[in-house]
């Protein structure tokens, strides 16, 4: 098993670590006869990069080398190989850390598993190896625009406070344009508020992404073992930070009667369709043309300067810490683009699965 590479069809296997020389990936499967630029890619990096004052300090420009895969903007239908360098490495506030477990974080999982970890801000296990993510999504958004597909992403709750939207790409053009990817201005204040308190604090916060997919098309997903919403909660659980998944109405269909969950069924400009999506656009696994719903909830930022109770596993002691270093006091925001990503990745994949992506496009 390759825990390093994801998808069947379009495969992408991502590389590097966070204080390492690069990240990057290859995307494997991506249709030849397709117009790919490196400002394609940027753009989609440029929306996860740190910058403001709710982010990182890390000072990363994220800029993306296309190594393979392209011939005068054109894709070879061969891999993709994308890298992207790290030019604001400082490995020095973790020296201390070399052999202490930070609560909420994956060094003790990683150091049971394979004896060894990588102290340096986390490794392979950092937020840092999304870049590659974005990098490979943005290759799968280009392919779901020839097919007039759309993602949007924005926060939908950020500690503690939800934010109501109107229509998806309204929201979606308000986030763009907030350091928080709000797309409730009203919201946007109180957790502005909540966000600073929690800094003051030495804290950290979490929240709620969502991401809908308009034009997606019906009969996506396999039966039983592979239906598609099981595949998009396979693909956004594994992006770090994230502990929860719902589809359509999610967990609230727990407190519905059958009569309000069931999405009556219609015909819309002669064909079927449904009149709400509580379903978020999946039944039985398998896509139903409407919208593709999906709420991933991410955890606050385990990396926070309040003294926290730990061990030091060379000595065998507990002790206590306070964690230094540049960190997301909510990374919310950031994950939008990781979890679009994700998503796009999924569609893609099951779209040429399903024989509706061919091998190659026609310019």
């Amino acid at each position: 098993m390759n825990a390093n590479t994801f998808g069947r069809c379009f495969r992408v296997t991502t590389w590097g670590e966070s204080h390492g020389r690069a990240v990057g990936c290859v995307v494997d499967g991506c249709p030849a006869g397709i117009e790919l630029r490196e400002s394609d890619i940027q753009r989609e990096l440029d929306r996860r990069k740190p910058g403001g004052i709710y982010s990182s300090k890390r000072r990363e420009t994220d800029r993306v080398k296309i190594l393979s895969g392209i011939l005068n903007e054109i894709t070879l239908g061969t891999p993709i190989s994308m890298m992207i360098e790290n030019v604001d490495v400082d490995s020095r506030p973790y020296e201390e850390l070399k052999t202490i477990l930070r609560p909420g974080h994956a060094d003790f999982g990683y150091l049971a598993k394979f004896g060894i970890r990588d102290w340096r801000g986390g490794g392979r296990a950092s937020a840092r190896e999304t870049a590659a993510r974005v990098a490979a999504g943005s290759v799968a958004k280009k392919i779901l625009g020839i097919f007039g597909i759309s993602i949007y992403g924005f926060a939908r709750e950020i500690a503690g406070i939800r934010c109501e939207i109107g229509s998806v790409e309204e929201a979606f053009e308000i986030a763009e344009k907030s350091p928080l990817r709000c797309p409730d201005a009203d919201a946007e204040k109180e957790i502005e508020d909540r966000l600073k308190q929690a800094i003051s604090e030495g804290d950290s916060v979490g929240g709620v992404v969502e991401v809908i997919a308009k034009g997606v098309p019906a009969g996506l997903g396999d039966p039983v073992f592979a239906k598609f919403d099981a595949y998009l909660a396979y693909a956004v659980m594994g992006i770090p930070a994230v502990k929860g998944v719902e589809i359509g109405r999610g967990f609230e269909v727990s407190k519905l009667k059958g009569s309000e969950n069931n999405d009556p069924i219609v015909i819309r400009d002669g064909r079927i369709g449904f009149a709400s999506n509580n379903a978020g656009g999946v039944l039985g696994g398998i896509s139903n043309g409407e919208d593709i719903v999906i709420r991933v909830a991410i955890k606050p930022t385990p990396s926070i300067s309040k003294p926290q109770k730990t061990v030091d596993f060379e000595r065998m002691e507990e002790v206590e810490i306070k964690i230094k270093g540049r960190h997301d006091p909510c990374i919310v925001p950031r994950a939008v683009p990781v979890v679009e990503a994700m998503v796009a990745m999924v569609i893609v994949d099951c779209m040429m699965m399903q024989g509706l992506i061919p091998k190659k496009i026609s310019l």
